[in-house]
Order: C-alpha cells, then sequence, then structure tokens
C-alpha cells in the first residue's frame, strides 16, 4: 500500500479529484495549505501600503492506494494539475504501513 500526497493550486482541485475518481481512487482526503517553493511568494497593495505574502494558498490532496494504483494515480494528478506554470505543485508517495477501517475493522488492502 503507498500513500499519495499532492500539493496543487486550489483551482485545480475539481480537475484532479475528476481525475482520481475516473481511475478508480475511491477516497481522498482534502486539507488547505499554505505554502511556497520556488516562487518565494509575492508582493500585493492593499490600501496603499505594499507587504510581502510569503505563503500562498494550496490545497494538499492525500490519497492511501494499493501499489498497483501507484503510477495511473500519479499521472492522473500530473495532467490534471498541470497548468505549464511554476507552481503547479508536487506529489510525494510514501510507503503505507497499516490501514484500519474503523467502521469494520477490516485491515490492510481491505481497509482501503
Amino acid at each position: 500500500m503507498k500513500l499519495i500526497t499532492a500539493i496543487i493550486k486550489p483551482f485545480k482541485l475539481d480537475d484532479v479529484r475528476e481525475a482520481l475518481s475516473e481511475i478508480g481512487v475511491q477516497g481522498v482526503t482534502v486539507t488547505e495549505v499554505k505554502g511556497f517553493g520556488r516562487q518565494k511568494g509575492h508582493t500585493e497593495l492593499y490600501r496603499g501600503a505594499e507587504y510581502v505574502v510569503d505563503f500562498l494558498p494550496k490545497v494538499k490532496i492525500e490519497a492511501a492506494l494499493s501499489e498497483d494504483m501507484v503510477e495511473q494515480a500519479i499521472e492522473a494528478i500530473t495532467k490534471a494539475a498541470n497548468t505549464g506554470k511554476i507552481g503547479d505543485g508536487k506529489i510525494f508517495v510514501f510507503d503505507l504501513e497499516q490501514a484500519i477501517r474503523i467502521r469494520t475493522g477490516e485491515s490492510g488492502p481491505d481497509a482501503l
């Protein structure tokens, strides 16, 4: 089992969710987060005062998958989240040691 974490631009969330649904991913967790990478934030003007926005709004998507779906999921997220501009995001893949469905007590791949 693997845990995929993707950090993407917020307006791409619906596209990514649809792409993952199309390949059979049944559940995802979405969190609104802030961060920066190579963008290093930007400056904005508010009521005549200029200030620096260091952390940009992003969305973090997490999905627990069986190993045979990982490459499909990576491809789906990459295609759906790509704008071709800086700040499109990153995808991280982690080994998932254990998963347990609380309602039924199922564990391992059955819990996914």
